[in-house]
């Protein structure tokens, strides 16, 4: 019995060995990625470091590592119609052995991406010809090239410029940065003589497999076995055929029962193994993933995915790093796809060219549904050049079953004659589309029109075609993205025939400048294009996308005063029930502003049962919260998918702003208030608090906190819009305090400030103005630079729009002031200065100290500080008056519209518009101007708890 396992263990040894030794094997000449790379040495013959040999690791983008010349692909804009883009060459040389085992083997060498014409000579031998074309896989059979007994040598000349003028065309004329170098790994493919080149996949929905094998080298008739296994590495089927030396393919067939079909939503991989057999050897194995799914135009109609219609919630994305350009490791491929993905998206579009193979395997394999690109910025490939483009992209590709679409160029960058080499090469024969930025120009039923506004967009969905906008809402400083994205989106979403639509982009395309002390360039206002910095950094607009995009859409903003714990609920999912998902509640009480920590306490917490919702359809959530549930501050509720990734988390506050601040504000101190007057002012003291006011204009001439020192917050409220001239001022004692009322003619009624007995202050005014209008509300002005921070009770941690009030949620948040640009460096997020939302509280942590600032009333904005949301030819949106604002109407941001700055955000929507004010509008204010003091002992509170949101 021993002898026999020994025996067993031998066999499955040599059979497994036997097996691995006809794989194809690889050995890197190059590093694997940007953190993995190899030495070669490196000769550049132009711009920086030129003129003598170094290394440089490869993969890698020259400009990067301190050679040649940065160059943006709109130099020509910039520098004139008739500038010379940099043309340096780079000169490669490295030395390889080759395993002795190889001896009887085909050897090849493969470059997955080098920019842009790549000579490569093996010992002095050139290995073929001049490839033309940066971002596609290329490889060389070497066989009878290379030395056994020896060291080789390889020498490849990367020319930065094309010598076919429309590669540089399709390539180099573009609105991103063009990089020289090999900036994709090379490697050497040894296969045996006799093997398959490659598989071409069609597995479609209903269980039908179909695969063309395409042999090289066969001699003699051979045998041809399919293994399909799962997920689990079950085997469903064996598949077997034969190959005559004569085949220059061979078709295999079969269906398959109780599939997993792959979606975005339910990425199931299945494996299949192809061997060449005889003699009952194997010859050759072969490994290739996919997934059973079918695509489908329905003209006139709509995008179908397994015969359910499903609409892209994406963005473009480049293969990009500041530090190493296109250049990437896996583990920034896996992030940026898990930050797709945890902005509720479900498909990218890759622009403009075809990503690496890594980002394309973490798409089938976590779920994105992938619009495939050949490259084309406004002007295309001729055919003679662009034709072993094509082959080489759909080749490289064509068995992942994320890409649903091929994209032939980009805006105007389409060779229409190049149309047919996608289903030429591709068995399943994807769909081609035509991204464009004009009308007209729909192919397959798809109209791709970039960057329509709103009431254009809504036009072309009641029309016959297909929208599916490739690029939309342009991201560029903190414009677009997630502004006015709620409004297109219920477009898309309930239009019959939209196909959903691709945010441009993803990213700030910035790279590290070595010549520049390490600044990260985004090339003035061409790249910072991202709803993320360049190191991914999220922006505001990221967590709007966020709550807008999720699958789980709830619509309520205020629960209602006789909530019983449901909730009304949508399915935004195309194949999810909400039963697969899970849903946690919680009950939290906020942090006030003594406490040294923002943030809340969870005080109870629970499950709630998934509710049996089917894809698109609506129903309720049911919470089974305690009856005291109204005890507590705040109700929470977070949803997540079946993979347990949160989608959402949203907050609902369970007491009004005057139930928040009962604990906070001290209006029945026992000390006195004492007032003075004078000729030219009336002074009020408290507390160790005094502030006087001008009789002349009603402003604040002098303030000091309760430890005695000066604070310089004062002026008079001004009326942001609207009319409002000072006509006098009264004061008089009252039983809980002392008024001073500020009298005005035109717009703003009254404003009647009223210090109480121990320092607390009100300000109670109104206005009347009948509208439209970007802001309205009052300003204050303080120096702010005196300003260190900022702690509130209201929407955070992120600053909003009037078109942007997604992606934020109520808590203590807490921020310290920085004078972030959004779209420049240093990406430092959440931005400080801006439009904050529903604020109960806010205490400003300065110099001078601290002062606190609340409202009882509901919808209060408060505007800290100068900043602007778009850069232009004026920044924009223009700001209130002052520098403190206290609002009830904030203005809407526009977008980039090409190279144009759109100021008319009416364009964008209805969430887009000014806002229109026809009641008069009454507001009380507190402030105090010192040390907090509390009505009542603290709350009791459990160990704060992380948002998991932010």
């Amino acid at each position: 019995m021993k002898k026999l396992n020994v025996t067993a263990i031998l066999l499955a040894t040599l059979f497994w060995t036997n097996i691995f030794s006809q794989q194809k094997q690889i050995q890197y000449l190059s590093g694997t990625n940007s953190k993995h790379t190899v030495a070669w040495d490196f000769f550049c013959t132009g711009g920086r470091n030129s003129g003598q040999w170094t290394s440089i690791p490869v993969p890698s983008c020259w400009e990067l590592l301190g050679f040649g010349n940065y160059n943006y692909g709109r130099d020509y804009k910039t520098y004139g119609k008739n500038f010379r883009f940099f043309d340096e060459k780079g000169l490669y040389k490295h030395w390889f052995t080759i395993p002795a085992g190889w001896k009887s083997k085909e050897i090849f060498i493969v470059f997955e991406g080098s920019m842009t014409d790549t000579e490569v000579k093996i010992n002095g031998k050139r290995a073929g010809t001049v490839h033309q074309g940066a971002f596609y896989e290329f490889k060389y059979n070497i066989t009878d090239k290379l030395q056994f007994d020896k060291p080789n040598v390889i020498e490849v000349t990367v020319s930065k410029m094309s010598a076919d003028q429309s590669v540089n065309n399709a390539e180099r004329l573009a609105d991103y940065w063009v990089f020289g170098g090999i900036f994709r790994p090379v490697y050497l493919e040894a296969t045996a003589k006799e093997y398959i080149e490659y598989v071409a996949i069609n597995a479609k929905a209903d269980g039908s497999f179909a695969m063309q094998v395409f042999p090289k080298g066969v001699k003699q008739h051979c045998g041809l076995s399919v293994d399909i296994l799962d997920a689990t590495g079950k085997l469903l089927v064996t598949l077997d055929a034969s190959l005559q030396k004569t085949d220059s393919f061979r078709l295999v067939e079969v269906k398959l029962a109780n599939i997993l079909s792959w979606t975005a939503e339910t990425p199931a991989l299945y494996t299949a193994r192809i061997y060449l057999q005889r003699d009952k050897k194997i010859i050759y194995q072969l490994t290739e993933k996919f997934g059973f799914r079918t695509i489908e135009i329905r003209k006139g109609d709509g995008i179908y995915l397994n015969s359910v219609q499903v609409k892209m919630k994406g963005t473009n994305r480049h293969c990009f790093w500041p530090e190493t350009g296109r250049t990437l490791s896996d583990d920034q491929q896996l992030m940026d796809v898990k930050l797709l993905k945890e902005m509720n998206m479900n498909a990218v579009r890759c622009s403009h060219y075809p990503p690496d193979k890594k980002f394309l395997q973490l798409c089938d394999s976590l779920g994105l549904y992938v619009l495939d690109e050949l490259s084309g910025w406004q002007k295309w490939y001729s055919t003679i050049a662009g034709e072993p483009l094509v082959k080489e992209m759909v080749i490289r590709d064509l068995n992942h079953p994320s890409i649903i679409f091929w994209d032939n160029g980009n805006e105007g960058g389409t060779n229409k004659a190049l149309d047919a080499a996608f289903y030429k090469w591709d068995f399943s024969q994807r769909p081609v589309i035509h991204p464009h930025h004009r009308p007209g120009n729909d192919f397959n039923g798809i109209d791709c029109n970039h960057y329509e506004d709103y009431y254009s967009t809504k036009k072309i969905l009641a029309d016959s075609l297909i929208y599916m906008p490739t690029e939309f809402l342009h991201c560029q400083d903190d414009g677009g993205g997630g502004a006015g994205l709620a409004d297109f989106w219920e477009l898309h979403w309930k239009a019959k025939r939209s196909g959903g639509g691709f945010l441009w982009a993803m990213a700030d395309e910035g790279i590290v400048r070595t010549d520049l002390n390490n600044i990260i360039d985004v090339n003035g206002l061409n790249a910072p294009d991202g709803v993320m910095g360049p190191h991914r950094e999220k922006e505001g607009s990221f967590y709007a996308i966020r709550e807008i995009f999720s699958p789980v859409k709830i619509a309520w903003k205020q629960l209602p005063e006789n909530f019983n714990g449901s909730l009304p609920v949508e399915n935004r999912f195309h194949f999810t029930n909400l039963n697969q998902c899970s849903f946690q509640w919680q009950l939290v009480n906020y942090k006030q502003p003594a406490d040294w920590q923002a943030g809340y306490g969870v005080m109870k917490s629970g499950s709630a049962v998934s509710p049996d919702i089917a894809p698109g359809a609506s129903g309720n959530i049911q919470l089974d919260l305690p009856a005291d549930y109204k005890s507590y501050d705040a109700l929470l509720l977070a949803a997540y998918d079946p993979f347990k990734n949160l989608l959402y988390k949203w907050s609902w506050r369970v007491k009004d702003n005057q139930q928040q601040l009962n604990n906070l504000l001290v209006l029945n101190d026992t000390a006195t208030v004492n007032s003075i007057e004078t000729d030219s002012s009336v002074t009020l003291k408290s507390g160790g608090i005094s502030v006087s006011f001008s009789k002349k204009d009603g402003r604040i001439t002098d303030l000091k906190s309760s430890h005695g020192d000066k604070m310089s917050f004062g002026g008079a409220p001004v009326l942001v819009s609207g009319r409002a001239n000072f006509t006098g001022l009264k004061h008089s004692k009252e039983s809980d305090g002392y008024t001073v009322e500020l009298q005005y003619e035109g717009d703003l009624k009254y404003a009647r400030w009223k210090m109480f007995a121990g320092g607390w202050m009100s300000l109670e005014y109104a206005y009347s103005i009948n509208g439209s209008f970007p802001f309205a509300g009052i300003s204050f002005n303080y120096p702010e630079n005196f300003v260190l921070g900022a702690k509130w009770l209201g929407k955070g941690p992120y600053r909003v729009w009037k078109n942007r009030l997604q992606g934020v949620t109520d808590n203590v948040w807490q921020n310290m002031n920085n004078n972030t640009q959004t779209g420049s460096a240093p990406w430092l997020f959440p931005e400080f200065k801006g439009y904050y939302a529903d604020i109960s509280w806010m205490e400003l942590n300065t110099v001078e100290g601290k002062f606190l600032m609340a409202s009882k009333d509901s919808g209060l904005y408060v505007r800290l500080f100068d900043f602007y949301g778009l850069s232009g030819v004026k920044p924009a949106p223009e700001l209130p008056a002052g520098n403190i604002s206290f609002l009830d109407a904030i203005p809407p941001i526009g977008t980039k519209l090409g190279l144009n700055i759109s100021y008319n955000t009416t364009a964008l929507g209805p969430q887009s518009e000014l806002t229109k004010i026809t009641a008069p509008v009454k507001r009380t204010l507190y402030f105090y101007f010192g040390l907090q003091k509390t009505n009542a002992s603290a709350q009791q509170y459990k160990a704060p708890v992380k948002d998991e949101l932010f």
